[in-house]
């Protein structure tokens, strides 16, 4: 006989990405970001820089290899699931946004003819120097460089003068600059996550796994927004895994309740609308959560997995 805790407790155990799965999308985005890096602001630069203050970096790093990684990395972000620590696996892409030169802009901007196709153009022909033999494709907001095990997502974007927010193209409808504010998203879902005693990224985890097992037509950003909101006024948001059936049980009534909402994005003045296609996904895994919770309430503990596994698949064990 197994209890509530143990089972969620193995579950978000089986989410967690590897060593090996951490180490190859470490290897894969470092390399994206530093070919980025050195082409638009020169690896002579970069070398420049280290080598008039090693000395002084040296005390908090452990050697060049490392201080040449952090320059090359420092003008781009992880963003999305890796930049938020929600990844789970199998793995997904992952999401970078890198930051253009301010001198750059006025070619973009100013281009006639869509300029945000032209930008994803010359980045993706960027990588392709270092990559020439990776399928790499520019199109919609991102350069997608597919290797096998990942697709590294490339997020070109400018920084706003005076403010947070970056401005990132978007080719459809001959092309327009869209706002996104990376650090105020990490920063909301961090402060929900520390005042609900780490809950929030734990059933962030745990839905992703349902949005993956079930193929729910409901984005990872959305699925953030909406945990963040359902825990602000949830009353057992601060409890243990004891809770987590419940906790996923009431969030997929809440999730029900709001379908076609829309819910403000941190950091900028858009809002995100969620839709109602999930809608007969989140209803069937509604009432086979309630049938579970129900087993769980008189000790049957493995008709109640039978339930899980529904939900989840079979990454939740007995």
């Amino acid at each position: 006989m197994s209890t509530v805790s143990q089972r969620f407790t193995k579950f978000l155990s089986n989410l967690q990405l590897t060593g090996s799965q951490i180490d190859d999308a470490k290897t894969k985005h470092t390399g994206v970001r530093t070919a980025l890096h050195n082409h638009y602001y020169g690896s002579h630069k970069s070398a420049g820089i280290l080598y008039n203050y090693a000395a002084e970096l040296r005390s908090s790093y452990a050697n060049y290899d490392v201080l040449a990684e952090k320059l090359a990395t420092s003008t781009s972000y992880l963003v999305g699931s890796y930049g938020k620590n929600t990844a789970i696996r199998p793995p997904s892409d992952i999401d970078i946004l890198f930051i253009m030169p301010p001198s750059e802009w006025s070619k973009y901007n100013g281009y006639w003819g869509n300029g945000q196709s032209r930008l994803l153009q010359d980045v993706k022909n960027v990588l392709l120097k270092s990559y020439p033999n990776t399928d790499i494709r520019g199109d919609g907001q991102v350069v997608s460089v597919r290797f096998t095990s990942y697709a590294v997502e490339v997020v070109p974007a400018f920084a706003v003068d005076y403010v947070a927010y970056y401005k990132y193209p978007d080719t459809s409808s001959g092309g327009s600059w869209r706002d996104t504010d990376p650090k105020a998203e990490k920063t909301t879902l961090s402060e929900s996550n520390k005042t609900n005693n780490r809950n929030t990224i734990k059933l962030i985890k745990m839905m992703k796994k349902w949005k993956k097992y079930c193929n729910v037509p409901l984005s990872s950003f959305a699925m953030e927004l909406t945990v963040v909101d359902f825990l602000s006024t949830y009353a057992y948001s601060d409890k243990s895994e004891t809770y987590y059936d419940w906790m996923v049980r009431d969030y997929l009534e809440y999730l029900i309740q709001h379908k076609s909402s829309s819910y403000a994005i941190p950091g900028i003045s858009e809002w995100l609308y969620i839709g109602n296609s999930w809608l007969s996904r989140a209803e069937t895994a509604y009432r086979r959560a309630i049938k579970a919770c129900s087993y769980e309430s008189n000790n049957e503990d493995r008709l109640a997995t039978v339930e899980w596994k529904n939900i989840f698949g079979d990454d939740f064990e007995y």
